[in-house]
């Protein structure tokens, strides 16, 4: 700009100046050679400038160039990362539709739940009366009864007040079963009660507000129909020429981990695909002897695995495990010398919290809802993700990485035996 400036200022003084001249040579006629210098001047001067304004626009045009290259670059990450951003929101809105299913099912459930709950307080009342009835109808037998033994020492007892005294101890011990039985189903709907409430909360966080009016107080969970295992299925793998249990396997998020308290004592899955082998059979072959676990993962590049020597406890110490690594080449999946409870979303163990969904499933905790849990959610992979957010279960191990994992194998195996290694 400063150049076409100084041009367009020489410009005009050079005319000016040449119109002088002419107007001279009419006056006076001057010398040929000395007018014929003076326009060489002039175009000396006028070249210049060109020359000098021909430099200031190609410096401008590679200037603006360069600034017209640098929005293009700012446009081509704004599209990627709204392409992205799209992809994250196309996600989230069929989460959404998932969620809001869910919650259409589950408030029907909610019906059901307080019709039965009608029924057995109902059924209770009765009984109690029932029972309050046959308690004095006992009373009095036995007081007849013992002062007939007073009286007649000597004397048997009679046949018929035999048979009623079977019969009243026969109906007594019915009434204690069945208050057994509803004390059981009052239990089982505490439980649910829970159980609503979890998913209540969970169905808060993701936004979703569904009226509540003219049902519970809260919205029960959707049973699981995930058959347990038999209890004499396993399956077998072999490692370095030793027969390893394989009680953990996960390849591509075909079944749900997120499973109640029940189904991870007893088992679930498929042997042929992903399954969990159950913490109740777990513990009754890990109590015969010491065993080793191994864990083996797979992330979008590598293998890893690492094994511990560890104890397991039973169901009355919600099945404590203490370990300690003995080798490996992957990250670590446990804090070592401390005893860690396992949890699931229905049955948390003392002194743990309430982990939010992302970290669903049961596991082992301390004392903190960590990200370290390989019975969490598996995210469905995407194809033009970068490999460490492709997909899989989203892992974070005892050192702080943070690992995308696409598949895990837990297993167990003998520590004295011979084919040990």
């Amino acid at each position: 700009m400063y150049t076409i400036k100084l041009f367009l200022f020489i410009a005009p003084l050079v005319i000016s100046s040449r119109t002088d001249q002419d107007y001279t040579s009419l006056d006076s006629i001057s010398p040929e050679p000395k007018s014929r210098f003076a326009m060489l001047d002039d175009v000396k001067i006028l070249a210049n400038g060109l020359l000098q304004l021909g430099h200031g626009l190609k410096d401008f045009v590679h200037k603006t160039k360069g600034q017209i290259n640098d929005i293009f670059q700012k446009l081509n990450i704004f599209d990627q990362s709204f392409y992205d951003l799209s992809l994250q929101t196309n996600e989230i809105k069929e989460e959404e539709k998932e969620l809001r299913r869910a919650t259409s099912k589950l408030q029907v459930k909610n019906e059901e739940v307080k019709n039965m709950s009608l029924e057995l307080d109902s059924k209770l009342e009765s009984l109690l009366e029932e029972k309050i009835l046959l308690q004095q109808k006992v009373r009095y037998l036995e007081d007849q009864l013992t002062n007939l033994i007073k009286n007649q020492p000597q004397i048997q007892e009679h046949l018929e007040v035999t048979s009623l005294k079977t019969l009243v101890e026969q109906q007594d011990n019915s009434i204690k079963d069945l208050l057994q039985i509803v004390e059981e189903q009052y239990r089982q709907l505490n439980q649910q009660q829970s159980q609503i409430k979890e998913i209540e909360n969970q169905l808060r966080r993701t936004g979703i507000k569904e009226s509540t009016e003219n049902s519970l107080s809260s919205k029960p969970r959707a049973p699981r129909t995930t058959p347990s295992f038999h209890l004499n299925e396993t399956k077998n793998v072999e490692h370095d020429g030793s027969s390893w249990t394989l009680i953990q396997h996960r390849i591509d998020g075909s079944q749900n981990f997120n499973e109640t308290w029940e189904n991870y004592k007893y088992g679930f899955g498929r042997l042929d695909g992903e399954f969990w082998l159950g913490l109740e059979k777990i513990y009754s072959i890990v109590k015969q002897s010491n065993y080793i676990l191994r864990i083996e993962l797979e992330d979008w590049k590598d293998k890893y695995y690492t094994e511990y020597s560890f104890h397991l406890g039973d169901h009355e110490t919600n099945y404590t495990l203490h370990l300690a690594e003995i080798s490996g080449n992957g990250p670590k999946a446990f804090p070592e010398h401390k005893d860690l409870m396992f949890s699931t979303w229905d049955h948390k163990a003392k002194g743990h919290f309430n982990c939010p969904e992302s970290n669903s499933g049961g596991w082992w905790c301390h004392d903190v809802c960590g990200e370290n849990n390989l019975n969490g959610k598996y995210n469905k992979p995407r194809a033009k993700a970068k490999p460490e957010r492709k997909g899989g279960i989203c892992w974070k191990s005892q050192d702080g990485r943070l690992y995308s994992i696409k598949a895990t194998k837990m297993l167990i195996h003998p520590s004295d035996s011979e084919n040990y290694e």
